[in-house]
């Protein structure tokens, strides 16, 4: 199952509300991950951007942005960002599929960088 980190920027409303009220963060996070297919592994807060870091399994990216959606709407973040993580063997594969495709793909332009007149 794919793995995606996800930073959350708090809205300063969102903060205040923290303030008022220390309920478990984790847990909706966790219930929304699971009601999606996936699992939440771990989250985390940023001191310096007062953001939080959500890394967790989700079936696809249409699960992630569902997920996010979801969060977002109620207003409680300024920014968010998702990034799909690779394992190692990920990375592997990525890269022997890269390598694949060296004499297939040409960018744009080449021909002309190509030619002895120019």
């Amino acid at each position: 199952m794919p793995k995606f980190a996800i930073k959350f920027n708090y809205s300063s409303a969102s903060w205040a509300r923290m303030l008022k009220f220390s309920d478990d963060r984790t847990e909706a996070v966790s219930a929304l991950m699971e009601h999606l297919g996936g699992k939440l592994d771990a989250m985390y807060w940023e001191v310096e951007d007062a953001a939080s870091y959500v890394i967790g399994d989700l079936p696809d990216s249409v699960s992630a942005a569902a997920a996010i959606t979801a969060a977002t709407r109620t207003g409680a973040f300024k920014d968010v960002q998702v990034h799909q993580l690779l394992s190692q063997d990920q990375l592997r594969e990525m890269v022997t599929l890269a390598r694949s495709l060296e004499h297939v793909y040409r960018p744009p332009g080449a021909a002309a960088m190509d030619r002895d007149d120019i």
